[in-house]
């Protein structure tokens, strides 16, 4: 009976709050259109018409998220995009090897191998989505929350990479980045793998939300990074003069990725907030796949994509110009 109740409760509480966000959507709505209307021959689009449509669009959200067949189908589709990702980097790391093998494991090549992991584990747990439900609750978030994390050092390789040629173009000591980068990813994983093990041991409410909200900052300060390093070599770019070779291009480059990679972590850190205290915006369940979808292409499909095609020139050949490895 206490869960029926409070099942009931639960109903009543997300229908007012549809409600409440029914009625200002509505309004919100209209004081947007309202410049745009001609002024004559066109009545305002009544508020109730406004209301219906937004209640027909949620009843379609609840059919498709209690929908086994589409809940299907998006997770397929997800696992679909993330393969198509995971090849595309692989292909591009054959290439780039072919083109300059004797360099090893250059800082480009590792970033690709990363991208090609990263997304082939998202891809393949996509694919047992449904499996990966009945699981331990440890194992589930693992998997859930482990690629995101691996996300993080791919591109956090990324920031590296910048601060680097930025502060050898200002004749400033490198010799404490990679240190520094090795040991924000160790502590990172030490901290979320000390919270994955408290969860095991302790699996209360309280330390998923804390689990989360660590996951939060972590996309947060690597948005920060992107906007501190990113930023700073754009404006030194900016500064060169207009005929150096390749300042256009390089200039846009670092641009296009800067903003592209500080919105994507900004945004992953905004939802991921909602997700700890919203039950409603819980991505770790099966019945909010339109959910799902829209965040993992906002926030990981997108932004690989488009960074892996920004940056999809190869390496010159051996001999016309120096190619420095990864240390």
């Amino acid at each position: 009976m206490r869960r029926v109740a409070l099942s009931a409760t639960v109903r009543s509480t997300a229908n007012s709050r549809a409600s409440l966000f029914l009625f200002f959507s509505s309004n919100i709505f209209r004081l947007l259109i309202q410049p745009f209307l001609p002024r004559r021959g066109l009545r305002l689009m009544d508020s109730s018409s406004v209301v219906l449509a937004l209640r027909t669009a949620s009843a379609w959200w609840d059919e498709v998220n209690n929908s086994s067949l589409w809940q299907d189908r998006i997770f397929h589709a997800l696992s679909v995009l993330f393969g198509l990702i995971s090849a595309v980097a692989l292909i591009q790391l054959i290439r780039i090897e072919c083109r300059v093998p004797e360099f090893g494991w250059t800082t480009q090549k590792v970033f690709h191998l990363l991208n090609f992991l990263v997304n082939g584990v998202r891809s393949l747990v996509f694919v047992f989505r449904r499996g990966v439900q009945k699981m331990n609750p440890i194992i589930q978030h693992i998997l859930l929350d482990l690629p995101g994390l691996a996300f993080f050092t791919t591109y956090a390789l990324l920031v590296l990479f910048w601060a680097e040629i930025y502060y050898q173009a200002r004749s400033v000591s490198t010799d404490g980045l990679r240190p520094t980068f090795y040991t924000i990813n160790a502590v990172t994983y030490v901290i979320q793998i000390a919270l994955w093990l408290f969860l095991w041991w302790k699996p209360i409410q309280a330390m998923i939300i804390i689990s989360k909200i660590f996951f939060a900052g972590v996309s947060f300060f690597a948005a920060l990074g992107f906007l501190l390093y990113g930023g700073r070599l754009f404006l030194m770019l900016k500064r060169f003069p207009v005929e150096s070779k390749g300042r256009r291009k390089k200039l846009q480059e670092v641009g296009y990725v800067t903003t592209i990679c500080f919105l994507c972590f900004l945004l992953r850190c905004i939802m991921v907030c909602f997700n700890a205290f919203d039950k409603a915006a819980d991505l770790d369940v099966l019945d909010h796949p339109i959910l799902n979808l829209l965040y993992y292409l906002l926030v990981e499909i997108l932004p690989s994509s488009l960074v892996l095609f920004i940056l999809r020139k190869l390496p010159p050949k051996r001999g016309i110009t120096q190619y420095h490895p990864i240390h």
